[in-house]
């Protein structure tokens, strides 16, 4: 086993930060921490760094109890949001830091040096310093300098968050492919549902400082534990249970909401028994689909999405009289808060 949380909390002050957190990690894998701000995440990234230390519970690593071991001890690679590279050192020297601490040979550091480079794709931008590199560029010199010491685990604190969104979108389709290569045990945080899903084998859904669910990225979204994963992980339209819309259709629940994911919605131009009467008010196009905003004779609105084939087989205008009806929906039966 990788990494494994048991038990743990952590509080500041009044402010309970993680509570009684469980959490098995397979050696190898690459793990999202997903949350909204305020729910745990990045401390709980800490813990498990050593940058903090626990209230309650057990940290450990690679089958060793790790809770009160120091950073070093742990053998952790950790890259943060902002890079933190020294501004004075060339990327050659950057990545080098942590094996001249530990006192490696010079063939050994220039050896490894140049495989990072060559694997984080900078071949023939050693002698060249931070500023003279673009943000990504700068990103992938923090990889390389935490994967030059052979870390057991490497932890990511929203890596990409600082980018610009082109960037970040390559950045995380190479580090899938980095991680494919070195297979590191790798756990990042992150608020961004889509980077999780694209990225990671498995997501750890976080809120309030527990965690709600833990799965793959198909498990997450196509059967969320709970209303706040299904309210986060996603697009979703929340209706009152009660609507017209569930009661044509036959779907019956006895919570007061119920959700329905935008390309769960089928519209028809020609109404029958299983359909209720919509205005579409907006078409918005997102190039792949479209997106569709609709409202419900009884003043409900919702969002549906169409692939653009059967938007053009529908020929939609603003205005247009519609007859929806849900394909899938689920309910819930606890509170959910963002």
């Amino acid at each position: 086993m990788g990494i494994v949380v048991e038990n743990v909390s952590k509080q500041f002050g009044s402010f309970q930060a993680v509570e009684q957190v469980n959490l098995e990690i397979q050696s190898g894998s690459l793990v999202a921490l997903l949350g909204p701000s305020g729910s745990g995440k990045s401390t709980l990234l800490r813990l498990i760094s050593g940058l903090e230390m626990p209230d309650h519970g057990r940290i450990i690593l690679t089958g060793k109890d790790a809770t009160y071991q120091s950073v070093q001890e742990r053998n952790i690679g950790f890259v943060f949001q902002h890079y933190a590279l020294f501004k004075h050192l060339t990327v050659r020297k950057n990545i080098a830091f942590g094996l001249e601490i530990r006192k490696a040979s010079q063939k050994k550091i220039q050896g490894k040096v140049e495989q990072l480079l060559e694997l984080v794709q900078l071949s023939g931008l050693g002698d060249r310093y931070p500023s003279q590199l673009s943000g990504g560029q700068r990103q992938r010199v923090a990889l390389a300098r935490a994967l030059a010491v052979e870390p057991n685990v490497l932890l990511l604190d929203e890596p990409f968050g600082a980018l610009d969104a082109k960037v970040r979108k390559d950045l995380r389709a190479w580090l899938r492919r980095l991680h494919d290569e070195v297979h590191v045990t790798t756990v990042f945080v992150t608020h961004d549902q889509e980077e999780a899903m694209e990225v990671a084998d498995e997501i750890v859904v976080m809120n309030k400082g527990k965690v709600e669910q833990v799965g793959t990225p198909a498990q997450i979204y196509d059967h969320p534990a709970s209303a706040f994963v299904m309210s986060f992980i996603g697009p979703v339209n929340i209706l009152p249970s009660s609507a017209k819309i569930f009661q044509s259709s036959g779907f019956e629940s006895t919570h007061p909401e119920t959700f329905l994911r935008p390309q769960d919605i089928i519209i028809e131009t020609v109404a029958n028994v299983t359909t209720v009467p919509a205005t579409v008010s907006r078409i918005i196009h997102l190039g792949w689909e479209i997106q569709v905003e609709l409202t419900l004779d009884d003043g409900q609105m919702m969002t549906a999405h169409l692939t653009r084939e059967r938007f053009d087989e529908l020929k939609l205008e603003p205005q247009n009289k519609v007859y929806v009806k849900p394909k899938d929906a689920k309910s819930f039966p606890l509170f959910y808060s963002i």
